[in-house]
């Protein structure tokens, strides 16, 4: 008896790449294993609506775009038994990459003839629910600026973190873990589901999504004169050894702030209030990762030469 597959493409995401998912799916999915439906949305948020109203009818539905929409379509399945599938077409692509999906999209679709199903945890922080990486602070900050641009793509992102990136000035917030109450001065706090952000910028090296834990992730106010090096910690995933990161395991997490807390999810712009509750819900999602023949190549490089092209020319 085949299985049931639903594919919810965000036509904005990956420019041009939209235009030819349709003919690819046809041509990569097992006809003898599958029945295939597609759909399309067309406003923010009707990811996550066709995604609730079809979970328990679908064996795996599949993202198809970034983590915007990723987000929306797994929101949809927490708690059931249907599985996400991601195709990533994003900028970022945080989960996907953690998962090791291919990017050329002929080898993610491969990969679903014959999926990895495993459950991971999912982060709740007030009434927003996050697969990879939430958090407040600058990352926050860039996030609520950067959705209002028209100019996407990791080009664009990092202009505006290095123009915001002098002015930006570090907070102090009242932080409960685990019913431990300190004042922490921090330029950000990040919660990590997974290791990374996204492009390989690693926040939390050593989080794994299946531990019912949030790795909490405090970057302190430091001199700018070291963020070159900051970010290299990241990419080299050693941000967890650098002398203004701090980074502690916990199961939930209250932030309190005197204004409004400015908050991201997933990349995706949230206000959370004056508090942030942050919790965990242990394996409440099933998602579909790659056979082990057929993850994608991990390279170090690869945020700047998506934001560099050239440099691949050598």
């Amino acid at each position: 008896m085949r299985k049931k597959i639903l594919f919810i493409i965000n036509p904005v995401s990956g420019i041009g790449k939209q235009r030819s998912i349709e003919g690819l799916i046809i041509n990569e999915m097992d006809p003898l294993q599958w029945e295939t439906e597609i759909v399309y949305t067309s406003h923010k948020g009707h990811a996550f609506e066709l995604s609730a109203r079809s979970a328990g009818l679908f064996n795996l539905i599949v993202a198809v775009g970034g983590d915007g929409t990723v987000n929306e379509v797994g929101r949809g399945l927490i708690g059931s038994n249907t599985a996400l599938g991601i195709i990533p077409t994003g900028s970022g692509n945080g989960l996907a990459r953690h998962l090791e999906i291919p990017f050329k999209i002929n080898r993610a679709l491969k990969a679903l003839n014959n999926p990895l199903i495993k459950p991971i945890d999912v982060i709740k922080i007030n009434d927003y629910y996050s697969l990879n990486v939430a958090g407040i602070g600058f990352d926050a900050y860039i996030s609520h600026k950067f959705a209002t641009k028209r100019n996407r793509g990791p080009l664009a992102y990092m202009h505006l973190i290095t123009r915001e990136f002098a002015n930006y000035k570090s907070t102090q917030y009242k932080v409960t873990i685990d019913q431990e109450t300190q004042e922490w001065d921090a330029f950000l706090i990040s919660f990590a589901n997974s290791t990374q952000y996204g492009n390989n910028f690693h926040i939390a090296p050593q989080a794994r999504i299946d531990d019912g834990l949030i790795d909490v992730c405090l970057i302190r106010d430091f001199p700018k004169v070291t963020a070159p090096a900051l970010l290299i910690s990241m990419l080299d995933q050693s941000i967890d050894k650098n002398k203004y990161d701090v980074i502690i395991k916990a199961s939930e997490v209250l932030i309190e702030h005197e204004e409004d807390l400015m908050g991201h999810v997933d990349g995706e712009p949230v206000h959370l209030g004056k508090s942030a509750q942050v919790n965990i819900l242990p394996l409440a999602l099933n998602v579909a990762a790659p056979p082990a023949n057929l993850k994608q190549t991990q390279n170090i490089l690869s945020p700047l030469i998506e934001m560099f092209p050239a440099m691949t020319r050598n």
